[in-house]
């Protein structure tokens, strides 16, 4: 679940925009502000069509598929404090101590992370973050964002990427000791995961509104599960400071 809501955020690099915004009175009401979203998914279009794309290509080609794939087992892992601590938060602590214990057996057993022997034993990946955590505690509706570099987002859940970051090594080591190699392999290698998935979007009639509307039900899922609501319209409309 994890692996397949980080290629949906990364979508947001590859693909362009095949129509323009809609009228204010067409727009989605989850998505007020779709003329600044599309401009900036341009950005990031020509962004991942000028370096990110050609990198992972070059990457795809010298990088072996097992090398590859320990690469994104490892970052998984390196992402899990993030994971335990919003558990925790969420008041589940028994999920917060089982994602322990699948960290400490990948870190310790799988080399680092490089092999999921926690799987493979039969250990369950949990999802959790704080714009999750946020929406358990009631800031359930939140306007669609797209953000430079990041892609698709919500006001809610870029505050929660903030207030993860300092759980997350990667992110860490970029903000405070200004060393990005982790970062920058990190999202090399999630692009290259994605470079099967091109001609997909590319061929999406409008590839903008295919991802918001994916990423939007794929938030809505890792927040309630199998009971996600249908949006809160009403919520979105009668409250212009309900970001």
């Amino acid at each position: 679940m994890k692996r397949l809501l980080i290629l949906l955020f990364a979508a947001g690099l590859v693909a362009g925009c095949a129509t323009t915004a809609a009228p204010p009175e067409e727009r989605d009401p989850r998505d007020p502000w779709e003329p600044f979203n599309r401009s900036v998914y341009q950005f990031n279009r020509g962004v991942d069509r000028a370096m990110l794309r050609p990198v992972a290509r070059g990457y795809d080609t010298v990088t072996p598929q097992p090398v590859q794939r320990g690469v994104g087992n490892f970052f998984t892992n390196l992402r899990s404090p993030v994971t335990i601590v919003n558990l925790l938060l969420q008041g589940r602590p028994g999920d917060s101590g089982r994602a322990f214990e699948r960290f400490f057996v990948n870190t310790v057993f799988g080399v680092a992370g490089l092999f999921d022997v926690a799987s493979a034993g039969g250990l369950e990946r949990y999802n959790a973050d704080f714009g999750q955590t946020m929406a358990t505690w009631g800031w359930e509706s939140s306007r669609y964002l797209m953000l430079p570099f990041l892609g698709p987002s919500t006001v809610r859940d870029g505050f929660g990427r903030v207030a993860d970051a300092p759980l997350n090594p990667e992110w860490y080591l970029a903000l405070e000791q200004a060393s990005y190699y982790l970062l920058a392999l990190d999202i090399i290698q999630t692009r290259a995961a994605l470079l099967p998935r091109d001609a997909d979007l590319e061929a999406a009639f409008d590839e903008y509104l295919f991802l918001r509307d994916a990423w939007l039900q794929r938030r809505e899922f890792l927040i309630h599960g199998d009971d996600a609501p249908l949006p809160d319209y009403d919520d979105f409309l009668d409250d212009d400071e309900d970001w």
